[in-house]
């Protein structure tokens, strides 16, 4: 993936069910999957956490790996690949190794996104990231399923802990096409990333308002990702400038259904966290809707009605949903 990052001032780092009603009697029970995660990670993490803002963090400016420590992003990707120039890429991989494994990022889930497979310094990227135990892998260049496997593999041939996800980058024509497949290859794979950049140029396609060219492979990326139950994060917004059309970017990629969009600047924190946060009215209007449902189902009915509209257990499964992250978003890990 290829995008500009700036962020603390440092050097730019690129990366870039059924229908019909149902009338179902009981209440919905907390749903399996949420959007902030599956119901449980491989090491049996919180069955949901929010990803609603993902910065890209330069691998080899230290300033901006400290710099992190302080942002308020619900996960960090320490890059070395796009952000790292070829002959400082052993020493990035030594400062973000180290940098992962300190502990000393607080709530925020911290990722190291490694060089593309094929690339000299794959290998030695996986064997770091198994010595350095982060919450994930970052896996750009996903075509297949195959690549997922073979990352899966090396990374339990060197030992790295059962929590130690991948997150699967879809930039490519073929990687969308395959998306189902990329999907289901591993039971670490948890997280689906947009590289809306690189995916953008191998289709020749221009960078317009409302993301025209590019709504197809979204939609099917967040097709196969919600038949897994995994997340799923929007591609970077370029203009760092103008935070309105990155505000009316977020409002469309919570709209399709995104859980949270990486991000290449400090600057784009506050307003992606509020936008893919629920907003007060939102969680007033859940409670709502469960009180309703629950009293229907003490009466003997399968449905309610809320201000003229009618609510059947999914649209309370919705409700419950829409609580737990707003109850994960006030209170982080």
């Amino acid at each position: 993936m290829s995008t500009p990052q700036p962020p603390a001032g440092t050097t730019p780092a690129a990366g870039t069910p059924a229908d019909g009603p149902h009338t179902g009697t009981t209440p919905a029970a907390a749903p399996a999957a949420s959007p902030a995660g599956p119901a449980a990670s491989p090491a049996g993490a919180p069955a949901l956490r929010p990803r609603r803002s993902v910065l890209y963090m330069p691998g080899a400016n230290e300033r901006a790996l400290d710099k992190a420590r302080t942002l308020p992003a619900d996960a960090l990707i320490l890059d070395l690949e796009d952000a790292v120039a070829p002959d400082a890429k052993a020493a990035a991989r030594d400062r973000v190794a180290a940098a992962a494994a300190s502990g000393a990022y607080g709530h925020r889930e911290v990722t190291i996104r490694v060089n593309g497979p094929g690339t000299a310094w794959h290998d030695d990227d996986l064997r770091a990231v198994a010595a350095a135990g982060p919450a994930a892998v970052v896996v750009p260049k996903v075509d297949s399923a195959r690549t997922v496997r073979q990352v899966e593999r090396a990374l339990e041939a060197a030992g790295a802990p059962d929590h130690t996800a991948i997150w699967a980058m879809l930039e490519t024509p073929r990687a969308l096409l395959d998306a189902r497949e990329v999907a289901a290859a591993s039971e670490r794979l948890t997280v689906l990333v947009m590289g809306t950049n690189d995916l953008a140029k191998e289709l020749h396609a221009e960078h317009v308002p409302g993301r025209a060219p590019l709504l197809t492979g979204l939609s099917l990326a967040l097709l196969a990702a919600r038949e897994r139950g995994l997340v799923i994060l929007d591609g970077v917004h370029n203009d760092v400038r103008d935070l309105d059309a990155f505000e009316a970017e977020c409002r469309q990629g919570r709209q399709l259904g995104f859980d949270g969009k990486t991000l290449i600047h400090p600057a784009q924190l506050e307003p992606c966290n509020r936008i893919f946060a629920p907003s007060q009215q939102e969680v007033d209007r859940a409670r709502e809707l469960i009180a309703a449902f629950e009293a229907a189902v003490r009466e003997g009915r399968g449905v309610a009605t809320v201000g003229g509209r009618m609510v059947e257990n999914l649209h309370v499964e919705e409700a419950r949903r829409v609580l737990a992250l707003a109850e994960a978003v006030a209170r982080p890990e």
